[in-house]
């Protein structure tokens, strides 16, 4: 199958005209036979991609102490408690570093006050952080989720994720989809029966149609 894939990502590359900017490779996933309404049948995945995204992922970690220290190091943002109740009295503030994360990181004993004061504004954008455990190493943690997407589809049929980037090698990108897939089989109620087209392109290219 590796193959297939292969020569569809080359393609998508290839027909993808030229730009003046570093495009995305992104994925699009039709599925089929489910009912979407129940949110148990919904797609909801976080994925660690092999050969990584290809672009910089956002991510910002609520914690104190010592694990602030180290989460300094290679996060993007890091926030305490004080910080966590002030985006709690301001809204748009919260809204806008929502909007600007991929991911959020947590110190667990933190969780419970992220649920009151950012659970509004998190929660319905599916970014509720992942709790770090007090054995967890932040530093490992944060360089995972740099090469983590997620794949939400919420009640629609047809949903996108990121695979890699147009300067990336077309068998990079394709281990990245071929994971993709592979979860997506394992995860689906009937498995490949449940999907009904898979698509790979660059931000302004051509879909070329992936086979599954």
């Amino acid at each position: 199958m590796a193959d297939t894939i292969e020569e569809a990502v080359s393609r998508a590359l290839a027909e993808a005209p030229e730009r003046n900017f570093r495009e995305t490779v992104d994925l699009a996933v039709n599925l089929c036979d489910l009912d979407l309404n129940d949110p148990s049948n919904r797609v909801d995945e976080s994925i660690v991609l092999p050969a990584g995204t290809g672009q910089e992922t956002q991510i910002v970690v609520f914690a104190e102490g010592e694990t602030a220290v180290r989460a300094a190091e290679v996060a993007d943002e890091v926030l305490d408690g004080e910080d966590l109740e002030d985006l709690g009295d301001d809204d748009d503030a919260a809204k806008d570093l929502a909007d600007e994360t991929d991911f959020f990181i947590a110190e667990a004993s933190l969780m419970q006050d992220i649920g009151r004061y950012l659970g509004t504004v998190l929660g319905p954008r599916g970014k509720m952080p992942t709790p770090l455990q007090p054995d967890d190493d932040v530093v490992e943690t944060v360089n995972r989720m740099k090469n983590t997407v997620q794949l939400r589809s919420g009640d629609r049929r047809t949903f996108h994720t990121r695979v890699g980037a147009e300067d990336m090698g077309a068998e990079e990108i394709a281990d990245n989809v071929d994971v993709i897939i592979r979860r997506l089989e394992a995860d689906l109620e009937k498995g490949p029966l449940n999907i009904d087209g898979v698509y790979v392109k660059t931000t302004m290219g051509p879909a070329q149609e992936v086979p599954v």
